[in-house]
């Protein structure tokens, strides 16, 4: 499967996109910020969702229009929430989609709308709607980049990444594109991802797809271990490839599952890294499991961690921060058997055994410990299920990110 790393959202046939600045935020004088993403034909659709009883009116609105199955356009802020904004918002909401449509000669129930930033505020409708009618006018098939760029807030990096994967001798396209870098703790966190390709899919299959990657991907990063009012996967499937529909249990089915996996889990592994004020990506993998389920509810409850974050960021080898963390992931096991090892480029150093701390090579733990990427490996000897989940280091600089954040 090829894959591509610019203007992904756009790489499946049919879809357009564009990135703008409106100064949504007025401090952001130059970042683009707001983001459209359209197809040319009538899509299939489906979204996952935070589980925040506090939701963000653009979520709440999504959430009623991909029960129809069906969108063809995505209009995204950054720089505002618009959560916990009451009645105005619900309305502030509806109107961008009004204006996303009215700008794209659209019904309003095809276009989706999200926002990511400050929590509280009103938005500034004038120049919202000012910025979605000249996205409109900016939309092209190379305009993923740009759209990418928009929906950054503290993130660093832009996210991206698209795939092409043959289905029955026929090129079928995935891409897609993500923000996040604090509050992020899913269930899911503050990250928004856009995903769109061109296979012939219905939405129930469509759903199925996209819930079943998320849980291995986006459920499995934590940055903070706050969850954010806003965060939202959606997906828009146009048809444009020409493909035997997709159905669930197939070859095809499997083929595109494997590809969409794919792109979620390095745009996941992606929001992990960029983390605010991030210098490290920690990866723990629990093997030798009762199930699946408790693999990853201890791998997340490792990466979510402070003390082992921090640990992390000091190049600290304290491996009781990770056996208690294990320890309170609420999954049934036996600390005495617990192995936990600690690997990256560097090699591995193997740290604690049967629960109890080894003799071991502070040094080669120091080295490896001081490499981008950081695994700590679990071995819970209760199983054969495996899981992963994915985080960062905690850094002096996440404090500074978040100290003036509103301001």
């Amino acid at each position: 499967m090829a894959a591509k790393f610019e203007n992904a959202v756009t790489a499946a046939a049919g879809f357009r996109a564009a990135g703008v600045h409106v100064g949504v935020k007025t401090s952001n004088k130059e970042k683009r910020d707001i983001a459209l993403i359209c197809s040319d034909r009538p899509c299939a659709a489906a979204g996952v969702f935070t589980t925040n009883r506090v939701k963000a009116a653009p979520v709440l609105y999504d959430m009623e229009v991909v029960k129809t199955g069906k969108a063809r356009a995505i209009v995204a802020n950054s720089g505002n929430a618009n959560a916990c904004t009451g009645q105005r918002g619900k309305e502030d909401a509806a109107a961008m989609a009004a204006a996303a449509a009215a700008a794209l000669g659209l019904d309003q129930e095809d276009v989706l709308v999200c926002s990511t930033g400050v929590i509280g505020q009103f938005m500034p409708m004038d120049r919202v709607k000012a910025g979605i009618a000249a996205a409109a006018g900016a939309l092209s098939e190379t305009g993923g980049r740009d759209a990418a760029e928009a929906i950054l807030t503290t993130d660093v990096h832009r996210k991206e990444m698209a795939k092409t994967v043959d289905l029955g001798g026929i090129d079928v396209h995935i891409g897609g594109m993500a923000k996040g870098s604090g509050m992020i703790c899913p269930h899911m966190a503050t990250m928004l991802c856009f995903l769109t390709t061109d296979a012939v899919i219905a939405a129930d299959t469509l759903r199925k797809a996209l819930n079943e990657a998320v849980s291995r991907t986006f459920n499995q990063i934590s940055v903070d271990g706050d969850m954010s009012t806003n965060d939202t996967v959606l997906i828009l499937a146009n048809g444009a490839a020409g493909n035997a529909e997709i159905t669930e249990g197939g070859a095809a089915y499997d083929a595109f599952l494997a590809a969409l996996k794919d792109i979620c889990l390095y745009l996941a592994k992606k929001i992990a890294r960029d983390g605010e004020g991030a210098t490290h990506l920690l990866e723990a993998s629990v093997i030798n499991a009762k199930t699946e389920a408790d693999a990853l509810s201890v791998a997340k409850s490792v990466v979510s961690s402070d003390l082992v974050k921090a640990a992390i960021f000091g190049k600290d080898a304290n491996w009781g921060r990770i056996i208690c963390s294990v320890g309170y992931a609420g999954v049934d096991l036996d600390p005495t058997k617990v192995d936990i090892s600690l690997e990256s480029y560097k090699g591995t150093v193997t740290v604690a055994k049967d629960g109890c701390g080894l003799a071991f090579d502070e040094g080669l733990a120091e080295e490896i410990l001081s490499e981008e990427n950081v695994t700590a490996v679990i071995d819970l000897k209760a199983g054969s299920a495996a899981g992963k989940a994915w985080g960062c280091d905690l850094t002096y600089d996440y404090v500074k990110i978040n100290a003036d954040y509103r301001t």
